[in-house]
């Protein structure tokens, strides 16, 4: 059997484990497919790109002054020859952003970064799935990312068919359901409170806030990253019409 055929059936195996073994318990598995288990501490040693070494604070802060940059349209130069040759061998970003799936929001350009400085995961309506949290936890576990953010934005459609769905009845084809279905506790949670502007405006911030906290406490890897200080998650909401990210929780 190939070295790829073990390393996916390895993988399959450490998916289905109730406990996920530890999480990151697949290390041969890492090493099978080329990717260093250990690679955290490589990259500590002698990473890609030095300056993404930061403290969670340090990374808030770089993220929000790159928005400042963003907004005002003063963004760095970009020369992406430069950091080829640096990222062949390995990543160290300095921050993890779980963002919509909206063509309109994009979050290397908001955040006026490149190559190698986030890693995101993107879905409708940004909200935790399975595969979103073990990409995130392998942004942790792996790479070190000292913060994760996750990244809504206003009128958003994801949310406004939820909105939609509860106050019409409306249902949706194929696969669009599911969206609908996950993003709803956050509908009802708003739909439950006074709240200013829209019910649609109101649940993408409680969205926001559900997630950061499912995160927050998602076990076992992200829950003790917190816990230990090493991993702050935020919630930032984008808004369209300004560029600007504003950070709600």
């Amino acid at each position: 059997m190939c070295n790829v055929c073990i390393a996916n059936n390895a993988l399959t195996k450490a998916a289905v484990s109730p406990s996920r073994r530890a999480a990151l318990g697949a290390m041969g598995v890492f090493s099978l497919l080329g990717i260093s288990a250990m690679s955290g501490i490589s990259h500590a040693k002698s990473p890609p790109k030095p300056d993404n070494v930061l403290s969670p604070d340090q990374a808030i802060k770089r993220l929000m002054e790159g928005n400042k940059r963003y907004t005002s349209g003063k963004t760095q130069s970009r020369k992406f020859g430069a950091t080829r040759a640096a990222l062949v061998g390995g990543q160290n970003p300095y921050a993890c952003v779980l963002s919509c799936a909206d063509s309109r929001v994009s979050p290397e350009l908001c955040f006026d970064e490149e190559r190698g400085d986030l890693f995101v995961t993107r879905v409708a309506g940004n909200y935790v799935t399975p595969d979103i949290l073990a990409s995130l936890e392998y942004g942790v576990a792996v790479l070190n990312s000292p913060v994760i953010l996750v990244l809504g934005h206003t009128s958003c459609g994801a949310v406004s068919a939820t909105v939609s769905a509860l106050e019409k009845q409306a249902e949706f084809p194929g696969h669009i359901q599911s969206i609908v279905t996950a993003l709803m506790p956050a509908v009802r949670a708003a739909a439950a409170e006074p709240h200013e502007g829209s019910l649609a405006q109101a649940a993408t911030i409680t969205n926001i806030k559900q997630n950061v906290q499912r995160l927050r406490e998602a076990t076992p890897l992200l829950s003790k990253a917190v816990q230990a200080e090493k991993v702050k998650v935020i919630g930032g909401l984008y808004h369209l019409d300004t560029g600007r990210v504003e950070i709600v929780a």
